[in-house]
């Protein structure tokens, strides 16, 4: 089913509050690695948001994705400071793991492993 245009709205509304957000509470740059908000998914009704964060360079991502569900009520908080006026309900906020650049850097570790046999000349 694909997203109305209000689902991609709110989406976007919260994805750049939530990057203000993470920028001031000091949770972009975190031990010399990176956190971002790469997508944020809106169910039909508006009620849950679902954030995918991506990590890069960080030691442990399952741990610091623990971390940033543990502060969810002060972030919440803050999300609805910012966008009380643009939706009727505050969403639930739901964090997962976005794991596209792992999948990127091993797609690009196997095709360097892989040997392209170069044509004859004739």
């Amino acid at each position: 089913m694909e997203e109305s245009k209000r689902q991609r709205q709110i989406g976007n509304v919260i994805q750049q509050e939530m990057n203000d957000i993470f920028q001031r509470e000091g949770l972009n740059i975190i031990n010399n690695g990176m956190i971002s908000i790469s997508k944020v998914k809106v169910t039909p009704d508006l009620m849950e948001a679902r954030i995918y964060l991506s990590f890069f360079q960080i030691p442990d991502p399952e741990k610091m994705l623990q971390h940033i569900k543990d502060q969810d009520w002060n972030l919440r908080k803050q999300l609805a400071a910012r966008i009380k006026n643009q939706v009727r309900k505050i969403p639930v906020t739901q964090y997962y793991l976005d794991d596209t650049l792992d999948y990127v850097f091993k797609m690009e570790e196997l095709f360097k492993t892989i040997d392209i046999p170069k044509e004859e000349e004739s």
